[in-house]
């Protein structure tokens, strides 16, 4: 698949899968004899993951050293697993965050809505 192919499937900017490559983030994308970047189904499947993993807001740093980790090879599944149980870890808290937020935010409304409701009643008819 060409990078507008990509970019258009996962709906990620073109820009951003050079990014992504240039930085490590993804490995390096086979290009044809002419020089363009020819996306296979292991580097979609790169992108796929590195997609969702930033959407769930995981370091871009963390990232790359898994993905630097996993270009070295089966002697590094160790230090792989310990950084993704790591990101869990971080990802769970992140979450307990949100959660505490969210019910904070859904008691801020129903107060609302309880005091819209009571001038509602207020109001002559």
């Amino acid at each position: 698949m060409t990078i507008a192919e990509v970019s258009r499937a996962y709906d990620i900017s073109a820009d951003t899968l050079r990014y992504y490559e240039r930085i490590g983030l993804i490995p390096t994308v086979p290009r044809t004899a002419g020089g363009i970047r020819d996306y296979g189904e292991e580097d979609c499947r790169w992108v796929e993951f590195i997609k969702c993993m930033r959407a769930a807001g995981i370091q871009v740093e963390a990232l790359i050293e898994y993905v630097t980790l996993f270009a070295q090879g089966d002697s590094t599944t160790g230090a792989r697993l310990q950084l993704l149980l790591e990101q869990r870890e971080l990802l769970l808290g992140k979450m307990e965050q949100m959660q505490q937020t969210l019910e904070r935010l859904n008691h801020k409304i129903e107060h609302y809505e309880q005091c819209d409701r009571a001038m509602r009643d207020l109001r002559p008819a």
